[in-house]
């Protein structure tokens, strides 16, 4: 069967540098830092006191007020960014199929900070028996941001989330691709959202030393591909694609933003927490997505990178590149975001996708902040364009966005520019 074309037709955005797609970008092109001191609970007690943070966002502006109350906070990031992709996306709800629209959402958690809330409570009032909230349940299990969405808005069409890690929201994206092109849906609302800033969440990476605890400088401590990088910075944030099958988005006037032309799956099978440290998964995603999009290594212009700033995973990840692309990779921009939004673990990819989305679109690619010439490590060769603290110009036919999750999960998804 002939496979069906699908493009970007919406985008939304909460993030620690912005609550639009349109503040996000503004800041991710001029080197915003999203880090700052914790202010969601008290960190005395943990090894890191600093994180990237949603800020300043009017929950109640979106939804009401009794509602919200209903919901974790990774699921109101969650529905809020879906309210903004479709709303950008312009589709008029009474003309549409909603049979024919799906959602699937990723998260890496889900509604960590409801479940410490809900057990630390109970084990303060222990003697009084189980006296959980009957929405504990609702509001903690991590598929329900994408049952909300659908409820939302009435969509019938394929509905679920996928957990893998901080690929999630990437595994989200690719699922709607090949739903849509295979003929099983004619729009997918897809992302994915995360906020695990609380003591569970910060407390359990810091004993596994994931986290930067660089506390006296907060806003430069995510470093990727800098010597001095001593941990990735959690952050929580929610991203939106809507993608849409493209006769369906011409017949109805949209307006696109790329097309999705590919995605690519893999396992490390080396490790629960670290990439394989040849960059083994790496390299086999990014050969499956360039296959998938019948792309050729010289094709891509940008790579949205993983690049977490933890000392493996950013020179794997280095060498996978050099391995899928040979002597293209010295002409290819790469950059991470992650530098300036930190690490929103399973909303990365969807917030990654839309940067790299983005890039194709406006021919400029945003940087990777916080490098110092005097910071550098012998195994990284910066021969490599890593787009090194400011944003460049440049012509961007194709952008691929790679995330790597815990547990040897790896996801790619490329963009390229549309043309009819």
């Amino acid at each position: 069967m002939e496979l069906k074309r699908v493009v970007v037709t919406g985008l939304g955005a909460v993030t620690p540098i912005g609550n639009t797609p349109e503040e996000t970008w503004k800041n991710l092109l001029a080197g915003v830092s999203g880090a700052a001191p914790i202010t969601r609970f008290d960190s005395s007690l943990c090894k890191t006191h600093f994180a990237c943070e949603v800020k300043d966002l009017d929950v109640n502006a979106y939804i009401d007020r009794k509602e919200a109350r209903r919901l974790d906070h990774y699921t109101q990031l969650a529905l809020i960014s879906a309210m903004q992709g479709v709303t950008d996306s312009g589709m008029d709800l009474e003309k549409v199929d909603k049979n024919r629209i799906g959602v699937i959402y990723g998260v890496g958690i889900g509604g960590i900070r409801t479940f410490e809330e809900e057990v630390m409570a109970y084990a303060k009032d222990e003697e009084k028996g189980p006296r959980f909230s009957p929405f504990f349940i609702p509001k903690m299990i991590s598929d329900i941001a994408a049952g909300h969405i659908s409820i939302h808005y009435g969509f019938h069409g394929p509905n679920y989330t996928t957990t893998s890690a901080c690929a999630s929201s990437s595994n989200a994206i690719a699922d709607a691709f090949n739903l849509i092109r295979l003929g099983k849906a004619d729009v997918i609302v897809s992302g994915g959202a995360e906020s695990a800033i609380c003591m569970c969440g910060v407390g359990g990476f810091n004993a596994m030393k994931a986290l930067s605890t660089r506390n006296d400088d907060p806003q430069h401590a995510s470093r990727p591909f800098s010597a001095s990088r001593d941990g990735f910075v959690m952050a929580e944030g929610a991203g939106c694609l809507v993608l849409e099958e493209l006769e369906h988005a011409k017949a109805r006037g949209a307006r696109i933003y790329a097309e999705m032309v590919g995605e690519g799956m893999s396992g490390d099978a080396h490790h629960i927490t670290a990439s394989h440290p040849e960059g083994l998964g790496a390299k086999l995603v990014m050969e499956a997505a360039l296959k998938d999009a019948q792309l050729k290594p010289e094709d891509i212009d940008y790579i949205n990178v993983h690049g977490t700033s933890t000392n493996v995973g950013d020179i794997s990840e280095m060498k996978a590149i050099k391995d899928v692309f040979g002597e293209n990779a010295f002409k290819l921009n790469i950059s991470s975001t992650k530098s300036m939004t930190g690490h929103l673990l399973g909303a990365a990819g969807a917030v990654e996708a839309m940067a790299s989305v983005l890039a194709v679109q406006n021919d400029i690619v945003p940087p990777t902040i916080n490098h110092d010439e005097n910071d550098k490590d012998e195994e990284i060769d910066y021969n490599l364009n890593f787009t090194f603290n400011k944003a460049q110009k440049r012509t961007v036919r194709a952008a691929m966005s790679n995330t790597f999750g815990f547990g040897g999960h790896n996801a790619c998804v490329i963009f390229k520019k549309y043309a009819d």
